[in-house]
């Protein structure tokens, strides 16, 4: 693992504006540890996007606040300034975009490797030029997400699902002790979101990796993740256990004008036939029958 036992994360008093009049994250302080399997959920304009592109260093929090991120023990910003080594911490961390984020005209492939550029010397990295225990890597990882055989075909031509499962490739090739993954599922049919999740949920058990997941749908949370943090307007309101997300605490935190249920209000049934426990050999955990998404038009 890249970066070894580094897949804690530490956030302190963090504060994000836009703006006057907008403020996305208010004082979110939050610790998770190695190897947790985290849902982060909310309405639209919480800031879940905002959080995690603060953890990972793709962004930076207000200035004026007292505030700090570290993941393993190692500060990639503080009172609102990325550190002198944020770009070698971010190497331990991948990140999976809602939309992707490969180049649809190269070969599912390449896309991969480039998990592995920051290992490699520069005069490779800007030519391109893969080695043959990184491309052993890449088929390895482009297997055990189940789409190797689209190894060398572009990718622009896969499916939404499968090019989602090309970027979780690309972290597992990059090493990464820490995956934050932004709404990976949001735009994708339901089949290929349980994939997703499952290959993550996966990825979480048997590496160890530490895997903090933003999702409109509560269902998922309570399926996949122990733990699930909830925000809203930029507030932590709930850190605890997915399994007592009940309906009617869902609706203490963001009441009936904001949250959409489908069917009947649920209590916790087993899961069934049609809902497999994702991770052999680990004891299934309840999960609602018919829960919606967190915010309207997702139902």
């Amino acid at each position: 693992m890249n970066a070894g036992a580094a897949r804690d994360i530490e956030i302190r008093g963090l504060s994000r504006s836009f703006g006057r009049d907008r403020r996305a994250l208010k004082s979110v302080s939050l610790s998770i540890g190695g190897g947790e399997m985290v849902a982060l959920i909310g309405a639209s304009g919480s800031g879940k996007s905002t959080l995690l592109r603060q953890v990972a260093g793709l962004a930076t929090a207000d200035t004026d606040a007292t505030s700090a991120v570290a993941i393993g023990g190692r500060t990639i910003q503080r009172n609102g300034r990325l550190a002198r080594d944020a770009r070698a911490i971010r190497t331990g961390v991948g990140f999976i975009f809602q939309q992707f984020n490969l180049v649809g005209r190269l070969p599912v492939m390449t896309n991969v490797m480039t998990g592995a550029l920051h290992r490699m010397p520069a005069w490779r990295s800007f030519s391109g030029r893969f080695d043959d225990e990184t491309r052993r890597r890449a088929f390895a990882a482009l297997d055990r997400v189940g789409i190797a055989d689209h190894a060398w075909q572009r990718t622009s031509t896969l499916s939404g699902g499968q090019q989602q499962r090309a970027t979780i490739a690309r972290t597992l090739v990059q090493d990464a002790g820490v995956i934050l993954a932004d709404e990976p599922i949001a735009s994708l049919d339901p089949e290929s979101s349980r994939r997703v999740m499952e290959i993550l949920a996966e990825i979480n058990r048997v590496n160890g990796v530490t895997v903090v997941v933003s999702l409109h749908e509560v269902d998922f949370a309570v399926r996949y993740c122990a733990r699930t943090v909830a925000l809203a307007q930029g507030v932590v309101v709930y850190d605890g256990p997915s399994s007592a997300l009940t309906a009617a605490r869902l609706r203490e935190l963001y009441g009936a004008d904001d949250l959409a249920f489908s069917g009947e209000l649920p209590g916790v049934e087993a899961r069934g036939p049609s809902h497999p426990d994702p991770l052999p050999g680990r004891a299934a955990h309840p999960a609602p029958a018919a829960w919606a998404a967190l915010h309207p038009g997702h139902a």
